[in-house]
């Protein structure tokens, strides 16, 4: 099984890929929070520093873009390709109402006519590999099927279905129907990608699809950082190596960030999930969540670590 890292806005950015492969190290692809593609000659610094090389060593990263316009997807992925990356990702996946709402994400699979023409330009002047991430639909699980049709007709490297329509954000349950239907339907390979949090939840979903060969995992990865050490080799996650991998975090934002408020927001998202992995939280999420300067936070990670213990999963 191939193990990809799904890109998560404002959580997966470079500080937090580089610490997560120097301790865990199972990922074969790992995806950039999402870029807007624009006519510019120059990335915005904060996007820039993201997928620069020397930011990224080691891994194998996959810059996101997110747009509707073809144009600007075939100049951003030009300006990707001379730093050296060979593949793309078209995000097609993002539920947010501020992208859906400009038709963009999520937003663009009601637009079939449209997603088909600009389908049509970024393969035909294709300076790299393209990937997609896509839901099954904006306000229906039915419209994938129309949507298989369209993509059917372009070499994607890859199709990464969350088999979730844009309405249901993360709630109700992955369509595992349509997405059975997709296996059997497309001519693209497929990678999976939906609430895979535990061994338990990867065994029954692989032994009801013996053939999906690739998994991405987002928030299961967030909540676990082990958690594929776990499905590989039923390595449980060690409590002193996961405070090593927070401290490894937490030392380089504080490196890159000004001010204690800038690095608590980072670290504050990044626990939102990960505190799901201890015993009795609550209330040492309540203390990092009120924290305002880095000696109340660390106080507060520090009596979390020392009193309690990681849950199995």
């Amino acid at each position: 099984m191939n193990f990809y890292f799904a890109p998560m806005e404002g959580l997966t950015g470079y500080i937090y890929r580089n610490a997560h492969n120097a301790f865990f190290n199972k990922i074969d692809k790992y995806f950039s929070p999402f870029i807007f593609a624009n006519q510019s000659d120059k990335f915005k610094t904060k996007e820039l520093n993201d997928i620069l090389p020397e930011n990224n060593q080691g891994i194998v990263l996959i810059p996101q873009l997110l747009t509707n316009n073809a144009k600007d997807f075939i100049h951003t992925s030009k300006k990707i390709k001379q730093m050296g990356y060979t593949e793309v990702n078209l995000n097609l996946g993002c539920p947010s109402g501020t992208v859906v709402s400009k038709n963009r994400g999520s937003g663009f699979l009601s637009k079939t006519k449209e997603l088909d023409a600009f389908l049509d330009e970024i393969f035909s002047e294709a300076a790299t590999k393209i990937s997609v991430k896509t839901r099954i639909g904006k306000d229906s699980p039915e419209e994938f099927y129309n949507l298989i049709e369209i993509f059917n007709k372009y070499p994607i490297e890859e199709l990464i279905i969350h088999p979730r329509i844009q309405k249901d954000f993360y709630k109700n349950k992955p369509n595992l129907k349509v997405f059975k239907d997709a296996l059997s339907l497309s001519k693209n390979p497929i990678c999976y990608n939906g609430d895979i949090f535990s061994v338990k939840d990867y065994k029954k979903f692989t032994t009801n699809f013996h053939s999906v060969e690739t998994l991405m995992l987002g928030r299961g990865l967030l909540i676990n950082p082990g958690l594929i050490n776990d499905i590989k080799n039923n390595t449980k996650l060690d409590k002193k190596l996961l405070k090593n991998f927070h401290d490894k975090i937490y030392e380089d934002y504080k490196k890159v960030l000004f001010g204690d408020r800038n690095v608590l927001f980072r670290m504050k998202e990044l626990w939102s999930y990960m505190i799901q992995i201890f015993s009795n939280n609550t209330k040492y999420a309540k203390k990092i969540k009120k924290s305002e300067k880095l000696y109340d936070y660390d106080a507060a990670v520090l009596s979390l670590f020392r009193e309690q213990t990681i849950l199995e999963n």
